[in-house]
Parts: structure tokens; sequence; C-alpha cells
């Protein structure tokens, strides 16, 4: 015959399974229902795609010290800062392309964020105000470039004139690495400094 305390023992054990059974088949349940909410809350249309527009980028060229003009088509965000990185982007990427002008290693991920302040004039800023285009480049970006004079003011003057070309109302152009004030990019060219954008532009038929 089986002990009074032994049968007590037994069916509270045999409780506690059916209730351990009941909150875990209770927790699948809901973990299963928050599944098909996540399934049925999925986006069912395809992110939307920038529009494709016509870009200019200055594209610079050892050869002959110069900056050539080159018109290519591009999916333009309409952001302006989004728009300002995909330019900069691109004309980097025909910089460390294997047949580049002005071979510099890096390519789109060098341009870290371009940010676009209003430039203060007298506290009135309008649709057509000027701005500070504010270039944050990359460190592997600074430590990758060849170091010379030439080679660093092309990349820089190509910068600035690319931004001119299809932002004007960045007037001005500041230098960022990693987020940081630099004194020059790869050991010659000043970072410390403001850079006019239209003054970057050469014209026609003239050298930067």
């Amino acid at each position: 015959m089986i002990p009074r305390h032994q049968t007590v023992l037994f069916v509270i054990l045999l409780l506690a399974s059916v209730i351990m059974s009941v909150l875990l088949w209770n927790q699948l349940r809901r973990t299963h229902e928050r599944l098909l909410r996540g399934e049925d809350s999925a986006p069912t249309r395809a992110p939307e795609v920038a529009p494709a527009e016509q870009a200019t980028l200055m594209v610079a060229n050892d050869a002959d010290n110069s900056l050539v003009p080159r018109t290519l088509t591009l999916p333009l965000p309409q952001n302006p800062e989004a728009r300002a990185r995909a330019v900069l982007g691109k004309l980097l990427d025909l910089d460390a392309a294997p047949d580049a002008t002005h071979p510099v290693p890096g390519g789109a991920s060098s341009i870290a964020q371009v940010f676009l302040l209003p430039i203060d004039g007298g506290g009135k800023t309008s649709a057509l105000s000027p701005q500070l285009a504010v270039v944050n480049l990359t460190g592997a970006f600074a430590a990758g470039h060849p170091s010379g004079l030439q080679s660093e003011t092309l990349t820089i003057l190509s910068i600035c004139a690319t931004l001119n070309a299809n932002l004007p109302r960045a007037t001005e152009v500041r230098f960022l690495v990693d987020g940081q004030t630099r004194a020059t990019l790869a050991g010659h060219a000043d970072l410390t400094r403001t850079y006019l954008a239209a003054e970057a532009a050469p014209a026609e038929g003239a050298h930067p």
C-alpha cells in the first residue's frame, strides 16, 4: 500500500506538470501569433527607387592637372544632403576605377556624410540662401589617398566643383575626416580652411 504522503506528493507533481504544460503551450501560441502579425505588417511594396537624373561630375585628370566635366544619369534622392552624398560617391567611384584619370582608392564608401548648413545672413534664410557643405570623409580614405600637393588639391577641387555643379546653393565647403577637423588630406592639401565652391570650378578651357 502506497503511503499517504507519497500519494499527496505524486498528485502535487502531476498538477505542477499540467500547469507548466498549459503555460508553455500558451507561450508558444502567443509567440506564433506575434510572428503572424509581423508577417502581416511587412511591407507589400518594394521600397521606392530614387528617380534617375542627370548629374555633372567634375572629374580630375592628373595628366594635365585639370577638371573635366562628365555628365551621367544617376538615381538621385530628393533630400539635398543624400543627393550630395550620392553625387560625390559616384565621383569617387570614378576615381577608384581601374582606368581612372585621377587614381584614388576608396570609392563611394569614402563619403561618410554630407551636411548642408545655412550660412549666417543676418538671421534671415530662404529657399535660395547660400549653404555651407560639410563633407565628412572616412579615415580610411585619407589614409589611402596618394600623398602630394597636386593629387590632394585635385581631389578637393574636384569635390568642391562637383558640389557647385549640382547644388548651386552650396557656395562654401569644409572638410572633416571621421567627424574631426584634420590639418591636411594626406600631408599637403589644407583641410582647415573653407573652400569657395565656385572658385574650384575652372572657367571653360582653363585649369584650376
